[in-house]
């Protein structure tokens, strides 16, 4: 019978196994002593930790190795393993909610001329490090940001849950064109459900038949908004401060406040 000895315990770094019980085997303990292969380094549970350290409190790489005694590179493979995992684990799980659960969930505020809500949508962007082609870096210059940024589609629930996110698209793209390439207009939509949303979201015509768009009334021509225009931008604008409050939850996972490097586009939209 071999059992397994912990590395602690032999004051070494690899793992081996021991002969415990055949005590008649003509093989001595050090044949039977054989490496295993090379030993975890830190616990899987460790591991986990040091992903969401990396994902919640934005620690550079660097850093972690040293809180954690392991080398970067070590780092730098843990976190794309686990944020893969963790991408293909949790992507599976359906957040787009029926539209019984809007309604149970609805909050007074919309129940007046709102109650067809069935999403609130909003684009925010995340910044990333200048590449060096100017092809690229033109694609992902964002002229609101004035700099290289990735831009993504989030959407909420009139009750404050995130129902929609999109992956990440480079900074150049307009509100339209992200919609349309999302995957948002292929959820399932209800008759009469309505999108609520900012100026910038001129889509009504690629909305699904039966679905409305509420955006804040433009200008237009005039020179001043009528006054009850100057009403309806109010009340969308108290309704859809919602969405940003549900983007800054977001952005506290510390790792979007500062500029995204180039060798992280490989799993950024995983960890978005």
């Amino acid at each position: 019978v071999l059992e397994y000895l912990d590395p602690g315990e032999r004051g070494e770094n690899i793992s081996y196994w021991r002969s415990t019980t055949d005590n008649n085997s003509d093989y001595s303990e050090d044949e039977l002593l054989t490496k295993k292969g090379r030993a975890r380094s830190l616990r899987p549970i460790d591991e986990f930790f040091m992903v969401m350290c990396r994902l919640r409190q934005g620690f550079p790489e660097d850093h972690l190795a040293q809180l954690f005694n392991v080398s970067a590179s070590t780092v730098s493979r843990i976190i794309i393993t686990w944020v893969n995992f963790m991408f293909f684990k949790f992507g599976q799980i359906n957040i787009w909610p029926s539209r019984k659960v809007i309604d149970t969930t609805m909050p007074e505020a919309f129940k007046g001329k709102y109650k067809s809500t069935r999403v609130i949508i909003d684009c925010t962007e995340v910044r990333c490090q200048m590449p060096s082609s100017l092809q690229w870096n033109g694609e992902l210059f964002s002229s609101y940001k004035n700099h290289t940024t990735l831009k993504g589609l989030v959407g909420i629930s009139p009750g404050g849950a995130v129902t929609f996110i999109s992956q990440l698209y480079t900074g150049s793209i307009s509100d339209r064109e992200i919609v349309r390439r999302s995957g948002f207009l292929d959820l399932p939509f209800d008759d009469k459900d309505s999108i609520m949303a900012d100026k910038g979201f001129t889509i009504q015509d690629l909305l699904p038949l039966g679905v409305s768009l509420n955006l804040p009334p433009f200008l237009g021509a005039s020179s001043q908004m009528a006054a009850e225009d100057v009403v309806k931008t109010q009340e969308i604008a108290s309704l859809r401060i919602h969405v940003e409050h549900a983007i800054n939850k977001i952005k506290n996972f510390h790792i979007w406040d500062r500029v995204v490097p180039l060798h992280q586009m490989g799993i950024v939209n995983q960890m978005w």
